[in-house]
């Protein structure tokens, strides 16, 4: 089924030093760019992380540090790749989770502007485990009744996430979800809006779903021993409790959040 887009959608993947979305580091990015007639432009871009690669990753994904010696660093071309997702929503294979939180960490680090939270995200990886719970090569597989050959080469992956999405949309236009509160939805229609609030695992405020929105729209920590407790009353009531998180290894975005929020309080 082809996409029903009002927007450019760009399926993204990355691979990286590791899986820390605070301290690790992209080395290559793929994109591929699916405008609303269809046309396709793809990019890749291979990034200098600034660190050794560890061996793990390297037999992951195949790129050694010789590979990016001579490559840019993420703040040289990250105002390119800002303007390339300019106007666009975002979908991958686990992107809720681990892409667009690490992606959104290096804008931050460079001070490049671009807030991803202004996209609408599909993770076609939440679609997939809701309704048939296993991997990228299981689902391309199962969608697409084919192997997924050169398994973690960041583009091979990329263009297959693109193929089992569409795939999905044809098997699941008739199909009706129950989800844990026992309400039914009709989940993958071909409107990226739904797609992405389909694909959300909750209701994040931060990338990490450290702060989460509660059922009535409030901010609540997600963890700890503060966790299902307003950010506001645990900003007041516990002074250092901010200074401990921003001087924490928490992710860059986390700490912007939370100091939107403290800001907002001084503002009343």
């Amino acid at each position: 089924m082809k996409l029903n887009l009002r927007n450019p959608l760009v399926f993204l993947d990355l691979e990286t030093t590791g899986i820390n979305i605070a301290s690790d580091r992209i080395v290559e990015i793929a994109l591929l760019k699916i405008y609303p007639d269809g046309t396709e432009e793809e990019k890749v871009i291979r990034v200098n992380p600034g660190m050794p690669i560890p061996e793990a990753a390297v037999r992951i994904h195949g790129i050694t540090d010789e590979d990016v010696r001579d490559a840019p660093l993420f703040k040289e071309v990250a105002r390119t790749l800002a303007r390339f997702l300019e106007g666009c929503d975002l979908a991958g294979f686990n992107s809720n989770r681990f892409d667009i939180p690490l992606l959104a960490e290096e804008f931050l680090r460079c001070d490049v502007d671009f807030d991803l939270k202004k996209r609408k995200f599909i993770d076609v990886q939440a679609i997939y485990h809701k309704m048939e719970k296993r991997t990228l090569a299981a689902a391309y597989k199962l969608y697409c009744n084919k192997e997924l050959v050169d398994a973690h080469s960041a583009l091979a992956d990329t263009r297959a996430t693109y193929e089992v999405l569409k795939a999905q949309l044809d098997t699941y236009q008739d199909v009706e979800y129950e989800d844990q509160n026992g309400r039914i939805s009709i989940p993958v229609v071909n409107d990226v809006a739904k797609l992405s609030e389909f694909s959300a695992y909750d209701r994040y405020v931060d990338y990490m779903g450290r702060i989460v929105l509660d059922e009535n729209g409030v901010e609540i920590f997600n963890f700890g021993k503060n966790k299902g407790l307003p950010v506001e009353k645990v900003l007041r009531e516990q002074p250092g409790y901010y200074s401990w998180m921003l001087n924490g290894d928490f992710p860059l975005y986390t700490k912007k959040v939370l100091t939107q929020i403290k800001l907002r309080m001084k503002e009343r």
